[in-house]
């Protein structure tokens, strides 16, 4: 059974201010296998949270359905596997981090030494027991971010939906979110993230959906999506220069093939930033 089922998702929003309703999506389908990430990328605009939201039940489909381990969107039933972090969660800034996390579980019915031991795991497993009694008016936006996580994951869900989860995060942070993200899947747990932040998406998914004016105009795993067919690539360690240039003249003889580029192996900024400051603070 997969873990998401959308099948030919449309959905139109009705205005009075419009002389023709809106559609907002049309005809997206997609399935997403228990226990991997699934990626939904797009320019903002594109019908990524008005998909996310139909699959969560927030929104009826105008057309089509949205199951969740087989169970219909709109049922209440369907939701007491799912964990949610929306893009910009709403927190009581007089409550502490633990007092945060205890309300949510609370809500979902946790209680006694239950509950007690379930805040202690989250704020242990999102890094923010050192934090646990400051008031969230003085978290940052990452460990804002981190909270969201620890009370969409308090119930023990088996799907987690997460839009924008590095949004306004500083790369440091964003990089400690990717890394729970990948926690979620090793813990067997179905992620579904909406981006437009390529990069992070190309790290943490096992298959990425690519949506654009309400349709889905390509998806397939990270391997398919972004190999080039007619191009191999070779990562050689310590070859001489007398090696490199055997291997230059043996493609130089060839009528097909041809040399684009040489050099180093590049890293991102964004991967030199963050060792940079892990380096530092050791």
């Amino acid at each position: 059974m997969n873990a998401v089922d959308i099948r030919n998702l449309s959905k139109t929003f009705k205005s009075s201010l419009r002389a023709k309703p809106l559609l907002a999506v049309r005809d997206v389908s997609l399935q997403i296998p228990e226990g991997q990430v699934y990626g939904l990328i797009g320019p903002n605009g594109s019908g990524k949270s008005t998909t996310m939201k139909a699959l969560l039940g927030l929104l009826a489909p105008t057309s089509g359905s949205c199951h969740v381990f087989g169970h219909d969107s709109l049922k209440v039933d369907s939701r007491k596997d799912i964990g949610f972090l929306p893009e910009n969660p709403y927190f009581h800034k007089h409550l502490t981090g633990e007092e945060t996390v205890r309300f949510f579980g609370k809500l979902c019915g946790l209680r006694g030494k239950i509950l007690k031991e379930k805040t202690k795991e989250m704020l242990d497993l999102v890094s923010l027991t050192a934090a646990k009694d400051r008031r969230l008016g003085g978290y940052s936006k990452g460990m804002l971010q981190r909270i969201g996580l620890a009370q969409a994951l308090v119930q023990d869900p088996r799907l987690i939906v997460l839009d924008e989860p590095t949004a306004g995060v500083d790369p440091i942070g964003s990089r400690e979110i990717r890394d729970l993200i990948l926690s979620f899947k090793e813990r067997g747990m179905t992620v579904f993230l909406c981006s437009h932040l390529l990069e992070q998406v190309q790290e943490v998914c096992d298959t990425v959906g690519i949506i654009f004016q309400g349709e889905l105009v390509n998806q397939g795993s990270i391997e398919e999506l972004t190999s080039i067919e007619e191009q191999t690539e070779f990562i050689l360690e310590n070859a001489s220069e007398a090696l490199l240039h055997q291997i230059t003249e043996l493609v130089k003889s060839s009528s097909d093939a041809t040399i684009l580029r040489t050099g180093k192996p590049k890293t991102t900024l964004e991967r030199l930033f963050i060792e940079t400051a892990r380096s530092r603070n050791h």
